[in-house]
């Protein structure tokens, strides 16, 4: 399988500046692969080089097989952080003229505009002007500008800023559809939730340099499992617990407990631990790490760099 777009030892230097650090990463057809990281990672930057807005310092860039050109348009969709289209022109004509862009004949660009109007139900909205809709119809009519020739690469920048919960829910079943016709869809985001609902993998930035790329599964192994545990003290002393918190005193000997288990240790090996060595439980529930465990833990706080301001 080729991967439609390819990151190899990229690098970005603003002055004095290191925004982007060395970056490799691949996305294959088919995929949704998560670009996170906090403000000023380098997320934007790096966008914006495969998109050839701005030039690598160092580093390849390979885009459907070849090196990045804005003229080639015809296979890729963009949907900015910042949001703009012009306000004179009305829906369907901006999302056609969007196609024609990406070298859609017209009235093919037009059909399928009118296609995705009434699938955001915007169909009665066709031929209002972008100024006199609402924010969030008109960043429906966005999305429509960046999906409308139907693209192979299909790259998100925070797409989900500033929509209200029914527009992301829409949002998300576009970025499920897109991948499930084979396009390859990037999406940087520092919203966790929407990264673990739809992705097949994610890449952690912080200060322009990966951290982490894997599946989510692979991401929440990064941090040990912990256990909420009903149990007598004698849980303490299990092969594979490296720590047992207290909680509230239940009364005869049971305590409530959060318990760490040691890295690699998994929970259903604790549990069988407890059984053949006769420790009875009241309770025994895994809590795995979240997205945003593994985030805190990686990435920490935000990085505001004049790099990423620069974007």
């Amino acid at each position: 399988m080729t991967s439609v777009l390819k990151v190899e030892a990229l690098t970005k230097r603003f002055a004095d500046v290191l925004a982007v650090d060395d970056l490799s990463f691949a996305v294959e057809p088919g995929e949704i692969y998560g670009f996170l990281g906090g403000n000023g990672a380098g997320k934007t930057t790096t966008l914006r080089m495969v998109l050839d807005i701005i030039r690598p310092t160092s580093g390849r860039i390979e885009v459907l097989g070849g090196a990045p050109d804005r003229r080639n348009t015809a296979a890729i969709g963009f949907l900015p952080e910042e949001r703009g289209l012009y306000g004179n022109m009305s829906a369907i004509d901006a999302i056609t003229y969007f196609g024609r862009m990406k070298q859609m004949p017209a009235a093919e660009a037009k059909a399928h505009g009118l296609e995705l109007l009434q699938r955001f139900d915007l169909g009665d909205r066709a031929k209002a002007k972008i100024s006199e809709m609402s924010k969030g119809m008109a960043q429906k009519v966005q999305l429509a500008t960046a999906i409308v020739n139907r693209p192979q690469l299909l790259i998100l920048d925070e797409p989900f800023s500033g929509l209200d919960p029914v527009n992301q829910q829409l949002l998300e079943d576009e970025i499920v559809n897109a991948a499930k016709g084979g396009a390859a869809v990037i999406f940087s985001t520092h919203v966790m939730q929407h990264a673990e609902r739809l992705c097949d993998r994610i890449l952690l930035l912080r200060k322009g340099r990966k951290r982490f790329e894997g599946t989510i599964d692979d991401a929440r192994g990064t941090l040990p499992a912990r256990i909420d545990a009903v149990a007598p003290g004698g849980i303490s002393g299990i092969e594979g617990v490296a720590e047992a918190r207290a909680g509230a005193d239940l009364g005869n000997g049971w305590n409530e407990y959060s318990l760490h288990l040691d890295p690699g240790v998994d929970a259903a090996d604790v549990l069988q631990r407890c059984t053949a060595s006769g420790l009875p439980l009241r309770r025994f529930e895994e809590r795995r790490a979240t997205l945003h465990d593994v985030f805190v833990h990686l990435v920490g706080g935000t990085d505001e760099t004049a790099g990423e301001r620069a974007q």
